[in-house]
């Protein structure tokens, strides 16, 4: 059995996870602190890739990504590379998925921490930015680490805009899902079989974790 397809599922969903703690929290906190127009546009637009088919995302993606755009010409004449068919498409594509699940449950986490909290530490002279990571981001952890751990698991389990960002190439972006579908395709039942199994145990894992956390913020 060749296990390529789950380190390079494990490698995405990982990378993916880091990115999307940091920019999921953070526009969470945009979106609960924040007091401007067009906030609900801004997190609707953001929210799009939960309801979307993800063919439909993928191919949303392939046409801003691939190399007869600007974002895919930009890139490549920096790092050398395309995006499309590589494991940073891959990356792309998982990352765009898994984004609201972080965004939503990290807005609802923040929103749920008691104010006269975060305005005590202001009474005490603590700038914003302090009281965002000293008191509300402590207080709003579990609810974010529920978003995080969602992410995760859809990155980990993206099938349709990885399959059309990243393709099905063996070895280099041919992550469990796509291994999955192709082994169905190829009629190797046994293998299907197994892959999907492991998909499943890292998802009941996932969601184990999950639950574990108490009160999860479920978008």
């Amino acid at each position: 059995m060749d296990w390529t397809p789950l380190w390079l599922s494990l490698r995405v969903s990982l990378t993916v996870t880091a990115v999307v703690a940091v920019t999921g929290t953070a526009g969470g906190y945009l979106l609960a602190k924040g007091r401007f127009r067009g906030r609900g546009l801004l997190e609707a637009l953001a929210s799009v890739p939960i309801v979307l088919p993800p063919t439909v995302l993928g191919y949303y993606l392939l046409v801003a990504t691939g190399r007869d755009s600007v974002i895919g010409r930009a890139w490549e004449s920096v790092v050398g590379a395309p995006i499309v068919f590589t494991l940073t498409g891959a990356v792309l594509a998982a990352s765009v998925a898994s984004f609201p699940f972080c965004l939503r449950a990290a807005r609802a986490a923040i929103e749920a921490v008691d104010p006269r909290l975060e305005a005590s530490a202001r009474a005490l002279g603590l700038p914003e930015w302090r009281v965002a990571l000293q008191v509300t981001l402590p207080l709003a952890w579990r609810g974010v680490l529920a978003g995080v751990a969602l992410s995760f698991a859809r990155a980990l389990g993206d099938f349709g805009a990885t399959v059309m960002v990243a393709g099905n190439i063996p070895g280099r972006t041919q992550t469990m899902p796509v291994a999955v579908y192709d082994a169905v395709q190829a009629g190797d039942d046994g293998r299907a079989a197994l892959l999907a199994l492991v998909l499943s145990a890292v998802a009941v894992a996932a969601l184990a974790v999950i639950g574990r956390l108490g009160r999860s913020v479920v978008p």
